[in-house]
């Protein structure tokens, strides 16, 4: 059975892990303990297949039409079928489990006949450490256990006789549920050390229910967004929140690994760790809404980070930094893209703009209150010092290329943007630090951009010093306040910008074929770069544009709201799905539109 495409699945989690469940009731993605633990259930890249991992709950019979929907202001997924005989409906969610690093993890799997009578088929294929350690299978008079590679999954009946009714099928097991009007059923799959499977009371799974329910929307309603998108602002946020891991408060890119930015490609890569930039940019879109201490959280981490020495551009979620990267030649791929990828060797990568996406991170705490303590300023002014002797040198850029290191624009005008914040909150702060030498490598740093970033002859700024092509990153210049939106060469940049890379609403990144990224194929549009494209629609003053550009973007979100990391040609999702990036982005645009619509 080939697996669901990536945008008709919804997302679920404890806020140390997540799952990706499809519209036909599929689990498709889960690891555990953590996001970037070996997955229990894979086959979303493996084509399908169980040798991957899978659990489904669908009804027995094909002729059914599927709907999905989150419960208002919560995680929880609720996918409705509809056959012939009836209308059933499947509950998931995770409970939320807590600050603390569990081991143990469950996923909540409800079934409810609510109209007519239909049989429900449960079938469950774990393939622990992504598919290279067979299960053995327990099966008991309570429920049944799954161990392999170091992992185990129970699986508890929320039905007593939902135990006894269990077989043995391939490599995993299957119950079916014979159900009329009012009936319901399920299972709690629980991760973790080996345990012996219980029947769980029915009262038990709806105090699950209910203490999750509540749970997202006490968080929800934390949120002073009341602007025109509320809607979509809030799954945004809470996608944002499901990606954090709650012991740290850093959030991972995106849940999942290996799904391709080109279907059949081999740009596959395994986003479950924390980048510093994409969880500084987080920090923006969370004070936009009001979430002080989701944004506290991550400057910590952030701080700890910085302490420990010169960042890397990514990390584990524990702050550690070994990311091998291996190729998982057993399994088949998301319709064929080939290798699937596990760890990430841009880890090794130089990109300069990490500095300015921190810096402005902490900046933008700042204002909202979080003033940095002692040791967290001295780390940071010790890297801001180390900067001053190392911002001028080629980069790998943002966007990770793997063709060599060039001057990159973006990488030197987050340079600018480090020195620019790290001088204004000395000043206001009164705290240590050389602020004749950070002012000094600001400034040469924006007469470098100004002068080398610059192309006459185009009349734009381009992507490297060595190049007349533009790159999407461009749209930050007037962000971060580099430039301003009204100056002339920042306009004539935008319809640079607008006749390369804009494509019905869309932006890519960059073009592949003008430069060359050290990779084979070609890639969809970049959902971040249309929402920066609409933030720079509106200090243009072009706010009809802007908000016909933002309109259209939202119908490109799947059925409940997610955004994966592209937009390929078609309208299909691409890549990590959902990504961290995409929904801050959504968040940070919908802010400054709503604003300048007054």
């Amino acid at each position: 059975m080939e697996t669901a495409p990536i945008e008709r699945h919804g997302l679920i989690g404890d806020l140390q892990t997540a799952a990706l469940v499809a519209e036909d009731g599929s689990i498709d993605w889960f690891c555990a303990p953590r996001f970037d633990s070996p997955s229990i259930f894979a086959a979303l890249v493996d084509d399908g297949h169980a040798g991957g991992g899978l659990c489904r709950f669908r009804p027995e019979r094909d002729d059914f039409v599927s709907r999905q929907l989150y419960l208002p202001g919560t995680a929880i997924l609720i996918t409705r079928f509809m056959s012939p005989e009836g209308v059933g409906e499947v509950l998931d969610f995770m409970p939320v489990t807590g600050d603390e690093p569990a081991e143990r993890h469950q996923i909540v799997r409800v079934m409810r006949m609510v109209r007519g009578h239909g049989r429900f088929v449960f079938e469950c294929s774990p393939a622990f450490d992504y598919g290279r350690a067979e299960p053995d299978i327990d099966i008991t008079e309570s429920g049944v256990v799954f161990t392999g590679g170091g992992q185990a999954l129970t699986l508890n009946p929320g039905r007593t006789e939902l135990a006894s009714q269990i077989e043995r099928v391939n490599g995993g097991v299957r119950v079916v549920l014979d159900a009329h009007e009012g009936d319901s059923g399920g299972m709690v799959l629980t991760t973790g050390p080996s345990e012996t499977p219980r029947t769980v009371a029915t009262d038990e799974i709806w105090r699950l229910y209910g203490r999750t329910r509540d749970y997202w929307r006490g968080w929800v309603g934390q949120s002073r967004y009341t602007g025109r998108w509320r809607e979509q602002v809030e799954r945004s946020a809470v996608t944002l929140k499901l990606l954090t891991y709650a012991p740290t408060g850093a959030p991972v890119a995106a849940p999942t690994a290996g799904l391709p930015e080109f279907v059949g490609g081999e740009r596959n890569w395994d986003y479950r760790y924390t980048w510093i930039r994409d969880g500084s940019l987080s920090v923006h879109a969370l004070l936009g809404l009001g979430y002080r201490d989701e944004a506290r959280a991550f400057l910590s981490w952030l701080r700890d980070r910085v302490t420990e020495g010169e960042p890397r551009i990514m990390y584990r979620i524990d702050g550690s930094t070994d990311l091998p990267e291996l190729s998982l030649q057993h399994l088949r791929g998301y319709r064929g893209s080939k290798p699937v990828r596990i760890g990430n060797d841009a880890n090794g990568q130089l990109q300069l703009d990490i500095y300015g996406e921190a810096l402005d991170a902490m900046y933008r705490g700042f204002r909202s209150g979080l003033r940095p303590a002692y040791d967290g300023w001295s780390a940071f002014t010790r890297s801001i010092d180390r900067l001053c002797d190392s911002w001028d040198r080629p980069d790998d850029g943002i966007w990770e290329s793997r063709s060599g290191r060039h001057d990159n624009t973006f990488g030197r005008l987050m340079c600018w943007v480090a020195f620019d914040r790290a001088i204004r909150i000395a000043r206001v702060l009164g705290a240590p630090a050389d602020l004749p030498r950070w002012t000094a490598a600001r400034d040469a740093v924006y007469n470098q951009v100004m002068a080398r970033g610059w192309n006459p002859a185009a009349e734009t700024f381009t992507q490297h010093y060595e190049t007349d092509v533009v790159d999407a990153a461009l749209l930050y210049m007037p962000i971060v306040g580099f430039i301003a939106p009204e100056d002339p060469r920042w306009l004539s940049t935008l319809d640079a910008i607008d006749e390369h890379l804009v494509s019905d609403s869309l932006v890519y990144r960059y073009d592949p074929l003008k430069s060359p990224d050290g990779l084979a194929g070609a890639e969809g549009t970049f959902s971040m770069c249309t929402f920066w494209y609409v933030d720079a629609l509106v200090r243009a003053g072009r706010l009809d544009e802007a908000r016909l550009t933002f309109e259209k973007m939202l119908t490109y979100s799947n059925h409940v709201g997610l955004y994966a990391e592209e937009i390929g040609p078609t309208g299909e999702q691409l890549g990590n799905f959902p990504q961290a990036f995409s929904h801050l982005g959504l968040i940070n645009a919908a802010i400054r539109l709503d604003r300048a619509l007054g």
